[in-house]
C-alpha cells in the first residue's frame, strides 16, 4: 500500500515542541491542501494536544515525501528550524501506517488509554480533508475503516469504561451522593484551571443555582457570568457554604481556607442537609477533619487521583483484546484493499482461464456425447474447474502478497505479459 504516516506524538516529543508545530483547524486544512498540491498526493492532517501527524497516500506507484522533506514542511509552516523537528519524527509506511491510525482512533496510542476524544478528532480531521478534496481512494477507505475498528474496540471491550480525568471523577463522586440536581446549589470557590474544567462538568448536571466566591470580586463576576451563576462577596463565604449542597474549591491558598472549627458553625446552620466538598486545591482548602461520612463528604485531589488510577488499571486489562481487534481489522482492511487494487487484473485473468477451459472441455464433451452418464459428465466438468482454480490460486495469492511490497506493480505487469492479457 502506497501510504505513509509521519509525525510527532507525546512519545517522541515534549509538549514544548508539540505546541510549536500544532495546527489550528484552519491551519490544518490549509496544510492538507498544501501537502496535496505540493507532492501530488492524498493528504490529511491530524493535530491534537498529544500529536501532530501527516497522512499521505497514492492509489498507484510513485514516491511519497520522506521524513526529512516533511520536517522541512513543518518547519517552514510554523517557522521552526527543521533540525529541531527531524529527530522527533516517526515515519510509518504502508502496513505500519494502517495499524498506527487504527490504534490512534481506538485510543490505544493515547496518553490516557481508552479516552474518547481522539476518535472524534480523527473523524473531524478526515471529514475536513475529504470536504477539501485532499483525500482519495486510499485515505477515504483507510479513515472510514479506522472509525469502524475504533467503534468495535469500544463496543467489544471495556477499555473506555469509567472516567479518568480528575474533573469527571469528581462529578462521579457527586452522582454517588445525589440522585437528582434540579434543587441543588453549587458553590465554586476560587478560579483555578482545574476548577473551571470541573465546573464545566458540574454544569452538565443542571443544578438549580451556581454561586461563585473569589477574593477578587471582578473574577467572581467573570466566572459567574460564564456559567450562568451568581457572584458572592468573599466576606459572605460562610453564608454561601451554609446554603451549598456541592462545593468546588480550588483557590491555591497557602493555608487552609476552612478549618474544622469554622465549618462546625456552618454545619449547625445546615439543618442536617448533605454536603459534598470537592477540595481539589493544593495545598488543601478544607481541613480533612470536616469529613464525617454522614452528612458531610470531603474529597481531595489525592482521593480523585486514586480513583483515576484504579480506572486506568481496569482499562489496561482490556488492552490485549483491543490490540487483537486492531490487528484483525488491519489485516481485513489490507486484504480488502488488495482485492480492490487487483480486482480488474484478477477478473481478466479469471476470464482468460475460463475461456481456455471451455475451449478444451467443450470439444471433449462433444466427442464423448452419448458415452457418459450425467454423473460422469458432471465429474469431468468439476475436475476441470477445480484444476483451473488451482492454477489461478498461485498468481492471485502472489498478487495479494506482493501488493504490500515494493515490487507489487512489477509482478502485476509480469502476469499481464505471461498470460497475454489486454
Amino acid at each position: 500500500m502506497n501510504l505513509v504516516a509521519v509525525g510527532v506524538t507525546f512519545r517522541t516529543a515534549d509538549v514544548g515542541l508539540r505546541e510549536r508545530i500544532a495546527f489550528s483547524d484552519p491551519q490544518r486544512d490549509a496544510a492538507a491542501a498544501d501537502l496535496a498540491a505540493r507532492y501530488g498526493c492524498e493528504a490529511a492532517v491530524l493535530s491534537t494536544c498529544n500529536r501532530v501527524e501527516l497522512f499521505l497516500a497514492r492509489p498507484g506507484a510513485g514516491d511519497l515525501p520522506d521524513a526529512a522533506l516533511l520536517a522541512e514542511f513543518l518547519g517552514e509552516y510554523h517557522r521552526v528550524a527543521p533540525e529541531e523537528v527531524r529527530p522527533h519524527l516517526a515515519r510509518r509506511p504502508g502496513e505500519d501506517g494502517v495499524r498506527h491510525l487504527f490504534r490512534v482512533a481506538a485510543s490505544l496510542d493515547s496518553l490516557i488509554v481508552g479516552e474518547g476524544q481522539i476518535a472524534g478528532q480523527v473523524k473531524a480531521s478526515f471529514e475536513a480533508a475529504r470536504s477539501l478534496g485532499t483525500t482519495g481512494p486510499v485515505l477515504n477507505a483507510l479513515f472510514q475503516h479506522a472509525q469502524r475498528a475504533a467503534k468495535r474496540v469500544r463496543s467489544e471491550t471495556g477499555i473506555a469504561d469509567g472516567h479518568v480525568s480528575v474533573s469527571s471523577v469528581a462529578v462521579d463522586y457527586v452522582r454517588q451522593v445525589f440522585d437528582h440536581f434540579g434543587d441543588k446549589t453549587v458553590l465554586v470557590i476560587g478560579a483555578g484551571k482545574m476548577g473551571r474544567l470541573t465546573l464545566k462538568h458540574l454544569c452538565h448536571l443542571r443544578p438549580k443555582q451556581i454561586l461563585v466566591a473569589n477574593r477578587s470580586a471582578e473574577k467572581a463576576e467573570d466566572i459567574a457570568k460564564k456559567c450562568g451563576g451568581k457572584a458572592v462577596a468573599w466576606d459572605r463565604l460562610d453564608e454561601a457554604l451554609a446554603h451549598a449542597d456541592i462545593v468546588l474549591s480550588t483557590t491555591g491558598s497557602p493555608e487552609p481556607l476552612v478549618s474544622a472549627a469554622r465549618y462546625a458553625t456552618v454545619r449547625n446552620r445546615r439543618g442536617g442537609r448533605t454536603a459534598v466538598i470537592l477540595d481539589i486545591a493544593v495545598p488543601r482548602d478544607f481541613d480533612p477533619a470536616i469529613h464525617d461520612g454522614d452528612t458531610t463528604f470531603v474529597f481531595n485531589i489525592d482521593d480523585l487521583k486514586n480513583v483515576r488510577e484504579q480506572t486506568l488499571t481496569r482499562r489496561r486489562v482490556h488492552v490485549e483484546r483491543a490490540e487483537s481487534i486492531i490487528e484483525e481489522e488491519a489485516r481485513r482492511f489490507l486484504e480488502n484493499w488488495d482485492r480492490r487494487k487487483h480486482g480488474p487484473l484478477i477478473a481478466r485473468l479469471t476470464e482468460e482461464f475460463e475461456t481456455k477451459r471451455k475451449e478444451v472441455l467443450e470439444p471433449l464433451l462433444a466427442r464423448l456425447n452419448g458415452k457418459l452418464t450425467e454423473k460422469d459428465r458432471n465429474e469431468i466438468v468439476s475436475a476441470f474447474r477445480l484444476y483451473q482454480n488451482k492454477l489461478l490460486h498461485g498468481p492471485i495469492a502472489a498478487l495479494g502478497e506482493a501488493s504490500r511490497e515494493t515490487h507489487g506493480s512489477s509482478l502485476s505487469e509480469a502476469i499481464r505479459r505471461l498470460f497475454r492479457l489486454d
